[in-house]
């Protein structure tokens, strides 16, 4: 495995830096919600975090880590659905909330930052 574990209240919070693969996501989403994964992206330095309750405590970990606030960007991922992005990620998370950025709901309305956010998910995913 490519990245670092945390253990937030019982459950990994992992640091993807390099890779994760599909099956360690497809046991993650066993593991918290059956079906799905919380993961938040660091747009600008191209790293995740995966595995959370709540995408505040990925979020939170990518903060200490150096991250900026308006590069984090919270999604679901869907492992049953690799390789169809408009099932496989979805873009709804109460971290995306930001009037101030021109992003007035939970989605990502930037459809630029969602083609980003879809570049840096197939480059650490793997199947």
């Amino acid at each position: 495995m490519a990245c670092e574990r945390y253990y937030h209240w019982a459950m990994p919070l992992q640091l993807v830096e390099t890779t994760i693969t599909l099956a360690e996501l497809a046991i993650l989403a066993n593991e918290r919600f059956g079906d799905l994964v919380k993961a938040v992206v660091d747009v600008e330095q191209e790293t995740m975090a995966v595995g959370c309750e709540l995408h505040v405590d990925a979020e939170e970990l990518l903060l200490k880590r150096g991250s900026l606030q308006k590069d984090l960007w919270g999604i679901n991922l869907y492992p049953d659905a690799y390789g169809d992005d408009e099932r496989f990620v979805e873009f709804d998370s109460m971290i995306n909330l930001r009037p101030g950025q021109g992003n007035r709901s939970r989605g990502v309305e930037d459809p630029g930052t969602r083609k980003k956010i879809i570049e840096i998910i197939r480059k650490k995913i793997t199947n």
